[in-house]
């Protein structure tokens, strides 16, 4: 996985950007890629899922998500005038 080398333009500067990348490379591999040597995905052999997710399956949760999360405001500033 090229995340974690510095060759390219896809290097993660930020600890929590590489963890959301991997985390996403995770659920891709073993939620919606069929695997050759199992015929489903990995997810679907432990019983976690009985059918096939798509992308958009996992962009849904990823807006759900998103979604729950309450609106983080700055520190107040006093006004001089």
């Amino acid at each position: 996985m090229r995340r974690f080398t510095r060759l390219t333009h896809g290097f993660s500067k930020k600890v929590e950007q590489h963890a959301n990348a991997v985390a996403l490379h995770f659920m891709y591999y073993n939620f919606v890629r069929i695997h050759k040597t199992l015929r489903v995905t990995p997810a679907m052999v432990a019983g976690v899922i009985d059918k096939l997710w798509e992308v958009s399956d996992i962009v849904a949760l990823i807006e759900a998500k998103e979604a729950e999360k309450p609106m983080v405001r700055g520190p107040n500033k006093k006004r001089s005038g």
